[in-house]
């Protein structure tokens, strides 16, 4: 079932189904970033965000790929990669042209 988004933005409106949502949301309109990178002391607005960093400096990658091995820092570039196995596609609803990578398929949408 979804919940209910209860937690709105008095900002701009925006509403979330948690405080803690929300709370990292307005920091968007605060530039407040609380999360200090203790090696290079570049700051983030969430821990996420820092624990993700955190990985350049520790080399650390956690997400493997169950095909070849390869490992990734962040779950979204194994999810990339794995459509070098699957073959997977996304189609240019303008066109047609099919193209492996997302961000591929929105730098070819903007010549339509």
């Amino acid at each position: 079932h979804t919940r209910e988004k209860l937690f709105s933005c008095a900002e701009c409106g925006k509403s979330f189904t948690y405080r803690s949502a929300l709370t990292i949301h307005q920091r968007s309109h605060t530039g407040e970033k609380p999360f200090t990178c203790a090696d290079c002391g570049q700051s983030f607005s969430c821990r996420s965000n820092l624990t993700t960093h955190q990985r350049t400096h520790t080399g650390e990658k956690p997400f493997t790929c169950a095909d070849c091995g390869k490992t990734f820092s962040q779950s979204s570039n194994l999810s990339r990669h794995r459509l070098t196995h699957t073959g997977e596609k996304v189609s240019c609803p303008d066109c047609g042209k099919a193209f492996t990578r997302s961000s591929t398929l929105n730098n070819h949408r903007r010549i339509h």
